[in-house]
């Protein structure tokens, strides 16, 4: 097995189905997982729901159920949209499994032991929307002069005895961090509101409740349970079977990236290395911050009636295309826009047009005017110059560019590639060739076979049954399929060697429809 690489999606709150933004990110992971393990690194990405909290027990009792039925059946989407949008998830935790009690309360016992944890009396604001306590000064005025959260959610002051964790003491530990490790916050926009909020001192933070009942028990502590960020937090550890430190946490601890949104950038750069810190543990390599996903510009809300069942749109436009859409798109760490004409319309210029008309044309021609059959050739100048530069664009360019998380300038260079084939045909004119010169014909055919090959296995990542579909009908071996498999120089013929020739073809991205309803 190769190195090992650690990726985590936050846990997504199930107080109501999955969105866009829910689908954004498990996508955006996945990617990243397939694109890791293609790498050779030996992968475990987890994902997962936050079940616990006010809201949970506010919405079970609208509902006239128990939370834990709630949870039972909101969590069943989230896995279902997982599931149906290709995300290779290895690990699927919830807060409310047994295994997860058992690492909360061991994290507790560890902050205890270190003395920074003590009882107290909270007073001040809190959000249940956010399930986050803030401060006056972080306060903003409503419409109708309420007070709001930064996030526009409605605060409430509350009065109640609580656990408090010693966060004051870890401000300049934390300072220490991020000057010593620039990429723990990225991006770098993100990095620097956090640097802010630290240096502006921090305050020992309430970390149980008692105004509720459903949570983590807090240990010895009778009538608290845990403010659901600890617990919520936990989450990366528990599936890696903390407290037991061996085994897949020793092995996968810490954890390379934590994959969230901006909205909670604080609890996981802030909160969860001082609580590591305070228990004796690692601390994870990075988090990073991506941005919202707007329909047609604006933020989704149930009150403007433009909230998106993500596995609507992945059943009208497919599943690799809506992914393809996604991180092509928009500017990774960026907010991004979305809308049904957008979709249609980059992934029909770049997927169906680009692409899969190349796909197809080139198999197509080898099955009809070569019998399907792949031999050896001779290339010409102009030949190796395609390869080359496909090659570098899957080789060099894109996998950088991935590493680096900027997957539209990766698919960006994917695109130069795919550019190149098609100019290549143009220029070349096979069909052409077919009455003047059948050698050449075949040994350009041969030659954009060759780079078609390097091109899907590159976009497999964020493609993945589609490129499947194509390596397939290439005939290329399963395990062949890495980024290793580029640098190799005998797969052509080695494939030449096994004499099974290609059937015909069947388009893997057909153009898409704008639905009639879209406008």
């Amino acid at each position: 097995m190769g190195e090992p690489f650690y990726i985590t999606t936050a846990i997504s709150y199930p107080n109501g189905k999955p969105h866009i933004g829910h689908a954004y990110e498990a996508i955006a992971a996945d990617v990243i997982a397939r694109f890791q393990r293609a790498m050779g690194r030996d992968v475990r990405f987890q994902t997962g729901t936050d079940e616990h909290g006010l809201k949970m027990m506010q919405k079970a009792r609208d509902l006239g159920i128990t939370p834990k039925q709630l949870c039972d059946g909101m969590s069943s989407y989230f896995i279902a949209m997982c599931d149906n949008l290709d995300v290779s998830y290895d690990v699927f935790i919830r807060t409310t499994e047994e295994r997860h009690h058992t690492a909360s309360q061991e994290l507790w016992r560890r902050l205890e032991a270190n003395g920074d944890l003590y009882l107290d009396r909270y007073e001040g604001w809190y959000s249940v929307r956010d399930e986050a306590f803030y401060d006056e000064s972080e306060l903003v005025a409503g419409e109708g002069g309420d007070k709001l959260s930064p996030q526009g959610t409605p605060v409430e002051w509350t009065v109640e005895e609580s656990w408090f964790f010693r966060l004051s003491k870890y401000a300049e530990p934390l300072l220490k961090l991020y000057a010593e490790q620039p990429d723990f916050i990225q991006p770098d926009g993100r990095r620097n509101e956090v640097l802010r909020f630290v240096e502006g001192g921090l305050r020992d933070l309430s970390v149980s409740r008692t105004s509720f009942d459903w949570g983590v028990k807090v240990p010895g502590s009778d009538g608290h349970v845990m403010y659901v960020w600890v617990d919520a937090l936990t989450n990366y550890i528990t599936g890696l079977g903390f407290p037991d430190e061996t085994g897949d946490f020793a092995n996968y601890w810490p954890a390379n990236i934590h994959l969230i949104g901006k909205d909670i950038v604080r609890f996981h750069t802030v909160y969860w290395p001082a609580i590591l810190m305070s228990a004796g543990l690692a601390l994870p390599r990075q988090v990073f911050g991506h941005g919202f996903l707007l329909n047609r510009g604006q933020k989704e809300s149930k009150s403007l009636g433009n909230v998106t069942d993500p596995l609507e749109l992945a059943e009208r436009f497919g599943v690799d295309p809506l992914r393809y859409f996604l991180m092509r798109e928009v500017a990774f760490g960026q907010d991004g826009s979305y809308s049904p004409e957008a979709i249609v319309t980059r992934c029909n210029a770049e997927l169906a047009n680009s692409y899969g008309n190349l796909v197809q044309r080139v198999l197509s021609m080898i099955f009809k005017n070569m019998d399907g059959t792949l031999e050896t050739f001779s290339s010409a100048e102009a030949d190796d110059v395609l390869l080359a530069t496909v090659f570098a664009a899957c080789r060099d360019e894109l996998p950088r560019e991935f590493a680096a998380m900027n997957f539209s300038g990766g698919i960006d260079a994917w695109m130069r590639g795919v550019f190149a084939c098609n100019a290549y045909v143009d220029e070349q004119a096979p069909w052409t060739l077919r009455k003047t010169d059948p050698d050449r014909m075949r040994a350009v055919l041969l030659t954009l076979f060759m780079a078609i090959r390097d091109l899907t296995i590159a976009i497999a990542p964020v493609v993945p049954t589609s490129a499947s579909k194509v390596l397939d009908q290439l005939g290329i071996p399963a395990d062949e399929r890495s980024y290793a498999a580029l640098t190799g120089a005998d797969w052509y013929m080695a494939r030449v060697a096994t004499g099974e020739k290609l059937g015909a073809p069947v388009p893997a991205f057909p153009r898409l429809e704008l639905p009639e309803d879209a406008a």
